[in-house]
């Protein structure tokens, strides 16, 4: 899901022209298209994760309280464990997503600066 990220600047390279052959190819329309993908790509991976977080959170939430009401279960105790452990390694999933998205917009501002300005968030 990350492949866009991974080769922004391969991308950028190819698309968009230097200055001596600006003239041949529509730098603003190529930064907007890769623009465009990668914000989509961006959210889609952002849904992606935090429906597995929630997801996970209920499970846990389910063990919980599986776990309350019979605390002597090694079975119930260890699939909890597993689970929380799995939903700490989503949740730092997301700090690695800011990560990579600052990454990308950074190189992809450096590149296409000049010739594309995206929309500001409001």
């Amino acid at each position: 899901m990350r492949n866009i990220d991974d080769r922004i600047v391969h991308s950028l390279n190819t698309t968009v022209p230097t200055v001596s052959f600006s003239g041949r190819v529509d730098a603003s329309q190529t930064c907007r298209k890769l623009y465009e993908s990668l914000m989509e790509a961006h959210l889609s991976r952002d849904r992606a994760i935090k429906t597995c977080i929630a997801q996970t959170s209920e499970v846990v939430g389910q063990l919980r309280e599986q776990r309350a009401k019979d605390g002597d279960n090694m079975t119930t105790v260890k699939l909890l464990r597993k689970e929380q452990t799995k939903l700490k390694l989503m949740r730092s999933e997301l700090n690695v997503e800011e990560v990579v998205n600052d990454r990308s917009l950074k190189v992809f501002s450096e590149r296409c600066r000049t010739h594309y300005t995206p929309p500001t968030v409001k």
